[in-house]
């Protein structure tokens, strides 16, 4: 028997405990809070840690997907009770256009005009918002009736006590109420940026962020910063020089401060190769802890009649890992695909992402293509095939295209069938056979 007895149990510092974050899965010493979106927070491994920088490229002109990830953040930091702080152009339009959650104080008269983007009915999503009956019965493939069912995303979280990513509509836009209570609360801070304000620089924004990092480090709740467009024409002229050392910067404040985080967006002339040069945009993963790209379909029309489900394609350049070696992404996101347990195929290879915008909703999954390789296969008997032949005539440069269409069924010789070949059996030499 040996003689070797503990003492007592080393325990772990337990950290305080904030409305609408949860312990890392892979570190107690980590807190994560969401990001509003369940499928990127899966990406992202749970969440986004405090301490911690996002980063959101969307280099397509056309669209605006990354400016509506910021407003995820936002919005969750408003609905968890966090102190948010606004760096913007215009911020109070930028809150005004915030989507919200379905709750008991929720009126009807929050829904704006602007909601239904579609220009449909309540309906027109119903296969995304659907969920399936478990108790429903399969009568032809029964054999199949235990299996797990196909998913492309992770399913939206349930509402819960912690109140941990909650689930937004974004037909319905957040309440005035809430936005004067957290103005009031000094919950939402604004701190506006461009050529006919006192704030023009990067480092005055920067200096700025610091003495709100040390004034609020005392509450009792996280402080979430969002820039939705750094580097947009009311920024001035940036070179990649300026927006590296202010990424960098940013990041630094935010690892001494353990109860921050933050969300910065790039406009789509920055998040291009072009414009900081070959590897700009895995130097910018290396300036911030996670890192993510919304590439859309909308500048390239073969792309979107190929993959008519999804609007765009994700690329992930960096996902955080503070305090540990192993990325909690990789061990636990089941989009990503990564570690054994969270992908169907064992692991090893990293799924294509994508993302669509539904009416409700913004949802990231597995890149894939439709039944049979997409809508556009033909499954119908062939069209009449035609056939164009060049006749020239005596007359100088005018050349007269003869159609001649042959019809299905209507051909004059008819090529005889080949016998099918036979294969006898004999019974008195049972290895041989007669063809």
């Amino acid at each position: 028997m040996s003689s070797f007895k503990r003492k007592g149990s080393a325990k772990s510092p337990t950290l305080p405990s904030y409305s609408g974050t949860r312990p890392c899965p892979t570190s107690s010493s980590t807190t994560i809070t969401s990001t509003g979106i369940p499928s990127l927070d899966d990406i992202l491994g749970g969440g986004l840690p405090l301490s911690c920088s996002m980063l959101i490229l969307a280099p397509d002109y056309h669209s605006s997907y990354g400016s509506l990830v910021q407003k995820y953040f936002v919005a969750e930091g408003l609905a968890s009770g966090h102190r948010v702080v606004l760096v913007d152009s215009d911020p109070k339009n930028f809150v005004r256009d915030l989507m919200w959650y379905q709750s008991n104080s929720t009126t009807a008269g929050s829904r704006g005009s602007s909601g239904d983007r579609s220009g449909r009915g309540g309906d027109s999503d119903a296969e995304a918002e659907q969920t399936t009956d478990g108790d429903q019965k399969i009568k032809i493939a029964w054999r199949y009736e235990q299996m797990k069912r196909f998913q492309t995303s992770v399913e939206p979280m349930s509402a819960s006590s912690d109140d941990y990513c909650h689930t937004f509509d974004l037909s319905m836009r957040v309440p005035d109420s809430i936005i004067e209570a957290a103005r009031e609360a000094g919950n939402l801070i604004y701190l506006e940026v461009g050529y006919g304000t006192e704030t023009r620089s990067t480092s005055e924004i920067l200096g700025k962020l610091f003495d709100i990092l040390i004034s609020k480090e005392a509450g009792g709740s996280p402080i979430r910063i969002c820039i939705p467009s750094l580097g947009s024409p009311f920024w001035g002229s940036l070179t990649s020089e300026d927006l590296s050392f202010f990424l960098h910067s940013f990041r630094s404040a935010l690892r001494r401060h353990p109860a921050a985080c933050g969300s910065v967006g790039l406009p789509p002339h920055i998040s291009t190769e072009a414009w900081g040069g070959t590897g700009w945009r895995q130097r910018l993963g290396w300036l911030a802890d996670a890192a993510v790209c919304l590439e859309a379909f909308s500048a390239d029309p073969s792309l979107s009649k190929t993959f008519p489900s999804h609007h765009g394609v994700v690329h992930v350049e960096a996902v955080p890992m503070p305090h540990m070696l192993v990325a909690p992404s990789d061990r636990f996101s089941t989009l990503r695909g990564l570690s054994a347990t969270s992908s169907a195929s064992g692991g090893g290879g990293e799924n294509n992402l994508a993302f669509k915008c539904t009416r409700k909703r913004l949802i990231f999954e597995t890149l894939h293509l439709d039944l049979e390789g997409g809508v556009s296969e033909r499954r119908t008997t062939p069209a009449v095939s035609s056939d164009i032949t060049r006749v020239a005539s005596s007359s100088e440069g005018v050349v007269h295209l003869a159609v001649s269409l042959e019809e299905e069924g209507g051909k004059s010789e008819d090529k005889p069938k080949k016998k099918k070949k036979s294969v006898g059996f004999r019974t008195d030499r049972p290895d041989v056979y007669d063809f």
